[in-house]
């Protein structure tokens, strides 16, 4: 299987074509479960032996020995409005989960706006009464909600939020800097008046992002508009970025009237392809389990609508060996990481759960 992708290193654009090398040919994925409309996994420090599974309504199951446990993690599917880009979105275990057992969730609420929510558990399921609410944004749309948690390297949350929702940004949030829209946030969890900081801004839809956890360099499958999905990359240290949306889609002019902003530094996409080959890109992660020796360190991605998945290799900043990989998963509504670095991919359609297998 081949594909012809557009990369894109500052201005200039590269065609690069790949496919499997003989010694990859065995990849695949292997079936592990099924649950209703999962739509993100992940692990729990100190829990090596479990992968919590989040369901867009509202649940967050635990699947551990190859079983899902009967009774929910937590569940808050009644205060949850879910379909479509709705619905509980990502969870984000803290660093030191294994004493403080302190782990947050974003969801849209029956009003369709967003909340980040911090909550602790008993080490075993959810205490819902502890429930500490860290953003509340008021949404004027159902779609382009973001809504990805995950600790970076520094340790702090990082929180994406789409442009708002609507068709090309009508409310102009991509290139402003003065509301919550359209970015990605940092919040420092251990400090008494946590004040959330700007990361990146010109994102139509970051739906998710990851940090390589060999190298802390950060990751964003970025929604596009009409033609065309897009890879952003930001090393680890960088300063604030911005992305570029709804100036450019992709590395294309969208809307020439807007103005890219100067605070921080403007990056082109790391990668980007047509919507001939998808419509929405989901965003994964750099592998580094130890069960596929062959993929260390490639970075896997995906299309929603086409279920393509694609990998590719950073090397100086730029990406290389883009390669189609020869299995799809239609209704490709995330990826996942196990504990030891293993990758999964799920379908919201089918509700299958899968692993990646060498």
């Amino acid at each position: 299987m081949r594909l012809a992708v557009a990369l894109v290193f500052g201005a200039a654009a590269v065609l690069v074509t790949g496919a499997a090398s003989a010694h990859e040919q065995g990849l695949h994925l292997v079936r592990v479960a099924h649950f209703t409309a999962p739509i993100y996994a992940t692990a729990a420090p100190g829990q090596p032996e479990k992968l919590y599974v989040v369901e867009q309504t509202g649940r967050i199951m635990v699947l551990q020995g190859g079983h899902i446990r009967a009774a929910p993690f937590f569940d808050i599917r009644s205060l949850v409005k879910s379909g479509g880009e709705l619905g509980l979105l990502s969870v984000a275990f803290a660093p030191d989960y294994a004493t403080s057992h302190r782990f947050y969730v974003d969801y849209t609420d029956l009003n369709g706006d967003t909340r980040v929510v911090q909550y602790r558990s008993n080490g075993t399921s959810a205490i819902l009464s502890s429930a500490k609410q860290l953003l509340f944004v008021k949404d004027f749309a159902s779609n382009h909600n973001g809504g990805q948690l995950q600790f970076g390297p520094d340790g702090r949350l990082y929180w994406g939020n789409g442009d708002g929702g609507g068709a090309g940004d009508p409310e102009h949030n991509g290139q402003s800097l003065a509301r919550p829209f359209a970015k990605i946030m940092r919040l420092n969890i251990n400090v008494a008046a946590p004040r959330w900081q700007l990361v990146a801004y010109g994102l139509r839809n970051p739906w998710r992002f990851s940090f390589d956890r060999a190298t802390g360099d950060l990751y964003i499958g970025d929604v596009g508009q009409d033609h065309w999905e897009e890879v952003d990359y930001l090393r680890k240290g960088s300063g604030v970025a911005n992305f570029g949306w709804n100036h450019f889609e992709a590395s294309h002019v969208y809307d020439a009237s807007t103005t890219v902003l100067t605070k921080g530094i403007y990056h082109g996409p790391l990668a980007e392809y047509s919507h001939s080959d998808g419509c929405s890109v989901t965003g994964g992660y750099v592998y580094r389990g130890s069960q596929i020796a062959a993929v260390q360190g490639r970075y896997f991605y995906g299309d929603y609508c086409s279920g393509s998945i694609w990998s590719l290799r950073v090397a100086g900043g730029q990406a290389t060996t883009v390669r189609l990989e020869p299995f799809k998963v239609a209704g490709l509504s995330s990826f996942g990481q196990d504990s030891a670095g293993e990758l999964y991919t799920m379908s919201v359609d089918s509700g299958n759960l899968y692993r990646l297998a060498g």
